[in-house]
């Protein structure tokens, strides 16, 4: 069983208890997020587009971290001239809780619905 995602512009397939770094997520370490499938497979069951509203992904955010850090070097023409950029992208390394069918995604859409109720009066 596993499951296709989609966090950060890119597309992941994922199993249950996978860890993975993704781009940073905005909550804090032990939160649970849900995770936005686009393919899900079990054994010779596969599902797709609308049938996916059944479909739940749920992560545990482990740590934030850091990437590895990568340098520029560009060189100019003129003698000793050196100059070096750096960059670090912000990551989060997660890691898969759940990948199922039925009540997970049921609740997910009720809290959704009572949100829009409560928002709505």
């Amino acid at each position: 069983m596993y499951a296709i995602i989609k966090t950060g512009g890119k597309q992941y397939r994922v199993r249950q208890g996978e860890h993975l770094l993704i781009e940073r997520l905005p909550e804090a370490e032990g939160d649970t997020v849900a995770l936005t499938p686009l393919l899900y497979v079990d054994g010779e069951t596969v599902l797709d587009g609308d049938a996916l509203s059944n479909v739940s992904v749920q992560g545990t955010i482990v740590a934030h971290e850091r990437g590895p850090k990568l340098r520029i070097v560009k060189f100019k023409p003129k003698r000793g001239y050196k100059r070096r950029n750096g960059h670090r992208q912000e990551l989060t390394r997660i890691e898969i809780a759940s990948i199922g069918t039925g009540s997970g995604a049921d609740a997910r859409a009720q809290a959704t619905a009572a949100e829009e109720v409560d928002s709505g009066s």
